[in-house]
């Protein structure tokens, strides 16, 4: 080997390890950032002897799609759970004395109390004060739902506002990829940024990524929807500002395709928007039926008949839907908004300027609707006793409930309230699963593609050792130079 040939090579191998040193440094400088990958610098040996060094990320790409899938089932489940949480903290169970269940169980022993003692004008108006607080309570609870799908449906604008801003600021990752691939530069700290933004990203929206020629990158919905391709499209939604019984949600649109709600050709499956899409306009809707079912029930319950022929229609009794006399019909759309609107009728209430005996003996429509038995008895308990009975009563119950298709108005408000926490539960399993998954995959991902400080610290005491062989050629050629030249001379 010549002494040029020697020395080129030498001094090859010392910026080579130098490159290698360096991207050892940065690897250590990296080792506690969750979004960093380890470099590895590569020797590819040149036509002329030496070597040159490639930089390449430590990665698995089905690992990390995995991850992305996990990372947006997590969210999906904690949105729902939190939404759920807040609904049964607030609304409770059968235990809760301030559920409709319990409320309601209150009441029925109150007017039992009453119909022992119907001449007893306290246990009727504790009847009556029971009454109206377990209207009150369907007021309450009603009023929860819509304030926990007002605060989904926000929640739904916050995500969609994130969503554009880190398709934004993936553009510009993306197209740092691309170029400095374009170059041949080192794109690995391009690729973590980009990396970083789309982990981001698949908490919000269940996300694919599909890796193309040149580092470019489209990204689609688990359901199938482009999000990004060349470029950002753009996701809007409508938030709603208000929610009363009734009220239709807006659903989230990627380039006009909606993606949220029942009419979506291709909804999202997970990410936070869904999680909260699905309670706005699944669980918290059907809580909300089944508590206007037990409103309805209550009414139609405590109805007065029309005593005098020709017979009129039956009108509300100790309940009723708002101020309105008439009756809600049987039907889903009849049923909507009565458990935000049931009260007690202001004939019976002392509060209002009513009267207690009318619970004892009817009559709160007028004359012809008054218990004919009563006639003026203060010891009648006929009319009582029949309502108590009632309240125990199976009666027919909406299938799509998911309560049964036979119950009693107690075991409704039993069923309701138990149905609520077996959401919760099963959210909770859920999210606990998810969360665990999630947690396994990151440190699946870590121990591929993050940095290991033994195996650096190991690593760079080779490269000195490296750097020190080519330095001590370097400085034998170097003499051997010298000694050539000094013969010359």
């Amino acid at each position: 080997m010549g002494l040029t040939l020697a020395l080129n090579t030498a001094r090859a191998s010392l910026l080579a390890t130098s490159n290698q040193i360096a991207v050892s440094a940065r690897n250590v400088a990296g080792a506690n950032d969750p979004g960093y990958s380890r470099k590895i610098a590569s020797l590819v040996a040149g036509s002329a002897g030496g070597a040159t060094v490639t930089i390449t990320r430590a990665g698995d790409p089905a690992l990390y799609a995995r991850t992305l899938a996990a990372s947006s089932d997590a969210a999906r489940g904690d949105a729902l759970l939190t939404g759920l949480t807040k609904l049964a903290q607030t609304i409770g169970d059968t235990d809760d004395p301030t559920a409709p269940a319990a409320r309601l169980s209150t009441f029925k022993a109150a007017l039992q109390a009453a119909a022992n003692q119907p001449d007893n004008p306290q246990l009727a108006r504790d009847a009556v004060e029971a009454a109206k607080a377990l209207a009150g309570s369907l007021n309450q609870a009603a009023d929860t739902v819509h304030a926990a799908r007002a605060e989904a449906d926000a929640g739904i604008a916050d995500s969609v506002d994130r969503i554009n801003d880190l398709l934004v600021r993936f553009d510009a990752a993306n197209r740092a990829v691309v170029k400095l691939t374009a170059l041949g530069a080192d794109a690995t700290d391009a690729l973590d940024d980009r990396d970083r933004i789309l982990t981001a990203l698949s908490s919000e929206i269940g996300v694919t990524a599909v890796n193309r020629e040149g580092g470019d990158m489209a990204l689609y919905t688990d359901g199938g929807v482009t999000l990004f391709e060349r470029g950002p499209r753009t996701v809007a939604f409508s938030p709603t500002s208000t929610f009363v019984a009734g009220t239709v949600g807006g659903t989230v649109t990627i380039d006009g395709v909606p993606v949220t709600g029942s009419a979506s050709p291709m909804p999202l499956a997970s990410g936070r928007i869904a999680g909260l899409a699905s309670l706005r306009d699944g669980a918290a809707l059907s809580y909300e039926a089944q508590l206007d079912a037990l409103a309805g029930g209550l009414i139609g319950t405590f109805a007065e008949k029309d005593a005098v022929p020709p017979y009129g229609a039956s009108l509300s009794g100790l309940f009723t839907a708002g101020a309105r006399a008439t009756l809600p019909d049987g039907t889903a759309a009849g049923r909507n908004g009565l458990a935000a609107a049931i009260a007690i009728n202001a004939a019976v209430d002392p509060a209002q300027g009513g009267d207690l005996t009318l619970l004892r003996s009817g009559g709160m429509n007028g004359s012809d609707y008054a218990d004919p038995g009563a006639a003026g008895d203060a010891a009648y308990s006929g009319r009582l006793r029949d309502l108590v009975t009632a309240l125990s009563a199976p009666q027919p119950v909406d299938p799509a409930l998911g309560l049964g298709t036979a119950s009693s108005l107690t075991d409704l408000a039993a069923a309701s309230a138990g149905w609520l926490e077996a959401q919760r539960k099963d959210a909770t399993t859920n999210a606990s699963y998810q969360k665990t998954l999630l947690s396994r995959a990151n440190e699946a991902l870590s121990n591929t593609a993050g940095v290991n400080g033994d195996d650096e610290t190991a690593l760079a005491l080779q490269l000195e050792r490296s750097y020190s062989a080519s330095a001590k050629l370097i400085s034998v050629v170097n003499d051997l130079l010298k000694t050539l030249l000094d013969a010359v001379r």
